[in-house]
């Protein structure tokens, strides 16, 4: 069990138990006591759970929103899985920022401690095709003339799925960075990023089926693929830098996205990424129209706003290189269809 030295003899607060899950390993590593609190009505199976294992002595279920609860001792160590899709769309880190600031120690520990929340263009042929040229011929029957409004309607809607890394077009870009020790809430209000591509996949296009003739090309931009990880350090690690605007360079040679994986000060690292197995925060699409033969090289910017709320704001800008006429995709509001989509994947 990692960080097992860090918990034993600590008091420890999780914020959004939950069922107790991480709660009852905390006390399994030797936690002298573990407050866990939930606002929701999981918070009475979270007593069970503990009552179950008879844990009592040591997991006390707090009932209740962490802003409300009392807890009459400061603490050593707080834990929370606050994550929510594309990282902060309505997680629980202000909560988290709240608990620190009221309830942890000076040197105290929280895990996770800092995430990142990573953008890449992705092409999604599959996808297009499933939902497009689906309506071609429907059991015999042709309905061509549904295919601008099943154009219309793929690209409308964001969705939240399992993205291949064999989709991902090119390196990612850093659209934000947390450090949950000195992380403001306000910080969280508005995230802007600036990025810059190329393409770095191609696919081959036959003139026609009965052809053996075809050429190379880019492979389409069907959209932009949000994700995240998150890393579990101490308070050492204070000098992370916040870096929302600038792109990794695509240009280093030993760049791989999975090295962030192998710092020498990173113990654990929970990724989200396309390349690494998929968790239940798969990734977050936003889809976007393109002109195949415009994908060279794009640039834009991204800004989202009210992440922390139930209704949330993303305006994205492309830009391509050559012809400098920027591709404004549509506004998103009131975003709570997110997880209405996740649920039912």
């Amino acid at each position: 069990m990692h960080h097992k030295d860090l918990i034993s003899g600590k008091v420890v607060l999780d914020v959004g138990c939950g069922t107790g899950v991480l709660s009852i390993f905390c006390a399994f590593a030797g936690a002298t006591r573990v407050y866990a609190v939930d606002a929701s009505d999981i918070a009475l199976q979270a007593m069970e759970i503990v009552r179950e294992n008879e844990l009592s002595d040591k997991v006390i279920v707090l009932h209740g929103r962490i802003e409300d609860v009392e807890i009459e001792e400061k603490v050593d160590v707080i834990i929370s899985e606050w994550m929510g899709y594309m990282l902060l769309y309505e997680s629980m880190l202000g909560s988290v920022i709240f608990a620190r600031d009221k309830w942890l120690k000076p040197g105290g520990l929280i895990l996770p401690s800092h995430a990142s929340l990573y953008l890449a263009p992705i092409t999604n042929s599959h996808r297009y095709q499933d939902s497009i040229y689906f309506w071609r011929d429907v059991y015999g029957i042709k309905m061509s003339c549904m295919m601008p409004l099943a154009k219309q309607c793929t690209f409308m809607e964001p969705s939240v799925e399992t993205i291949s890394g064999e989709n991902v077009l090119t390196w990612p870009t850093v659209v934000a960075q947390v450090d949950c020790y000195t992380i403001q809430a306000p910080d969280l209000e508005t995230i802007t990023a600036a990025y810059k591509f190329t393409s770095m996949l191609q696919e081959v296009v036959f003139f026609n089926l009965w052809s053996p003739r075809a050429m190379i090309v880019p492979a389409p931009l069907h959209g932009f693929a949000f994700w995240f990880d998150v890393e579990f350090n101490g308070p050492v690690r204070q000098k992370f830098k916040k870096q929302t605007s600038q792109p990794l360079d695509v240009n280093m040679p030993n760049y791989n996205p999975s090295n962030k994986k192998k710092k020498a000060d990173v113990s654990i690292v929970l990724s989200t990424a396309p390349e690494d197995a998929p968790t239940h925060w798969q990734q977050y699409w936003r889809p976007m129209q393109s002109d195949p033969a415009d994908e060279v090289c794009n640039m834009g910017h991204i800004a989202l706003e009210g992440l922390q709320h139930e209704s949330c704001c993303a305006e994205m800008c492309v830009m391509n290189t050559s012809q400098h006429e920027p591709y404004y995709a549509p506004k998103l509001s009131d975003m709570a269809d997110v997880a209405v989509l996740a649920d039912v994947a």
